[in-house]
């Protein structure tokens, strides 16, 4: 069946929450598979250190709501239990008017009942008008129970059980105020794992405290896995083109459906550099899966500590992530820099998004004001500001890149604190946000075989993209060789 933890609002404790469970079960030695509403990198990661497996994305705008199931069967099928953890509040999403991309949709599109996790700390009696009015906000949705988080005492918890006792909705779990047991953040979120080094500690404390703080008697069947599948709600979210779909791949006796793309069995394979430190982090597992299942090598490199790119590569991929943070050592490591540098100049195909536009930058201003020098191929300075970038962009390509052909359509999003001195003079994109009547904002840059912008792609649904980057690839290496 599994599982969707969602949240009366943002900052509640969803993750916390997820990652007690995750660690338990993960103590237990039970093999659990989780998942990610929305278009998050950084919870992600929480989880896959948790569980030791890719955390998968769930997100219906980025890819498509018949992806959205598809992947949730494929990567359940291996493992004894699922959970989802929802994004923001319960049922909030792309935008105000319903609920597309939210962790209501999701918990519909799955089928999945929803525990409500309820921030008490300055609640008492209110908690249960917040959890009748999340009840039967949408009676299509399923309530396996409630939380309790940041309950302070024993009477605040009497309190609380008397008032939520006439609805009949099961306590799941309470929490206590556990001050001291916090994942630090800053300006784009949580701390990456990578740069915690009390981690260990850390999920330690949240199985421990998973297991005493939650009925497991009623969580484990929850969360026990299973092949029954829903049929589609819809395929049509607002502003998209309605999805092409089999429906009696989504029938309750399902086959395996068919998440392969076309393989390029190219020889010999392409060998792509993958940027992956401490300052780029921000992937979706399922673009490697894509990228490995077309037939490519991915290579995983540090621009922080490696000093050229690995040798025998054809292609470059450079994710976002926080270059802002690490700046110095970026800046530190010229020879780095000077080799991709001249991978780019030479044709390289090169994908770059977000951090990766930015390393790519001629300079980086950091939150203190101080510059720090970059690759300097494009012709712009990127600088951290207070205004936060955030959204769904559709985007029209307005030329051909090494990723999209002239006039093609896609969905991507941004999220960055950062903004650039200068403009392309032959942009990529034409962009809009999600309610956007007309895309009227120009975005990204394309030169020699670069694509390079601050949207954030997930492939999921268009194996087409990644095709197309990998054929570039395979042409480039044939033009140099084997490489560069």
């Amino acid at each position: 069946m599994a599982l969707a933890i969602a949240g009366e609002r943002s900052g509640v404790g969803k993750t916390t929450i997820t990652l007690s469970l995750l660690a338990v079960l993960q103590q237990r030695q039970l093999s659990v598979q989780s998942f990610k509403v929305g278009p998050d990198y950084i919870d992600p990661m929480f989880h896959r250190y948790v569980t030791g497996r890719a955390c998968r994305n769930l997100d219906p705008v980025l890819t498509s709501a018949a992806y959205v199931q598809q992947c949730f069967f494929k990567h359940t099928q291996t493992v004894d239990y699922a959970l989802v953890e929802g994004v923001m509040g319960l049922f909030d999403g792309a935008t105000g008017v319903d609920d597309t991309a939210s962790t209501a949709h999701i918990a519909r599109l799955l089928n999945l009942p929803v525990l409500l996790v309820i921030d008490c700390s300055r609640l008492s009696r209110s908690a249960a008008a917040i959890a009748l009015g999340y009840r039967s906000f949408d009676p299509r949705l399923e309530f396996a129970g409630i939380v309790l988080n940041r309950v302070g005492s024993d009477r605040h918890l009497e309190l609380l059980k008397a008032a939520l006792e006439p609805l009949n909705l099961p306590i799941i779990g309470v929490l206590r105020r556990q001050d001291d047991i916090t994942i630090p953040d800053r300006h784009l979120g949580l701390v990456p794992t990578a740069e915690l080094p009390v981690l260990d500690t850390l999920i330690e404390r949240l199985a421990n405290l998973g297991e005493i703080c939650f009925d497991w008697s009623r969580l484990l069947p929850l969360l026990k896995t299973h092949s029954n599948f829903p049929i589609l709600e819809s395929t049509t979210t607002p502003n998209q083109k309605p999805v092409a779909l089999n429906l009696n791949c989504f029938q309750e006796k399902l086959p395996t459906p068919n998440l392969q793309p076309p393989i390029l069995n190219p020889q010999p394979l392409p060998r792509i550099a993958i940027a992956h430190d401490r300052a780029f982090s921000f992937y979706y597992a399922d673009n490697f899966d894509l990228l490995e299942q077309l037939g490519a090598e991915l290579v995983f490199w540090s621009p922080l500590t490696d000093p050229s790119l690995p040798a025998g590569v054809q292609g470059l991929y450079l994710g976002g992530g926080f270059p802002e943070v690490f700046a110095a050592e970026l800046a530190n490591n010229q020879a780095a820099q000077q080799s991709v540098r001249q991978a780019i100049q030479a044709g390289m195909p090169t994908y770059a998004e977000c951090g990766g536009l930015m390393y790519l930058c001629e300079q980086i201003v950091d939150f203190a004001g101080q510059s720090w020098k970059m690759v300097g191929i494009l012709p712009t300075t990127a600088t951290m500001t207070g205004r936060l970038s955030l959204g769904y962009r559709r985007a029209i390509a307005l030329q051909d890149s090494p990723l999209l052909p002239a006039g093609s359509e896609t969905w991507g999003h941004e999220f960055h604190r950062s903004s650039l001195s200068a403009k392309s003079a032959l942009p990529l994109y034409q962009t809009g946000g999600y309610d956007a009547d007309s895309l009227t904002h120009l975005e990204g840059w394309r030169s020699h075989q670069l694509h390079a912008s601050y949207i954030h792609l997930h492939w999921g649904s268009h194996p087409e993209i990644p095709t197309r980057f990998l054929q570039c690839c395979l042409k480039f290496g044939n033009l140099f060789g084997e490489q560069l």
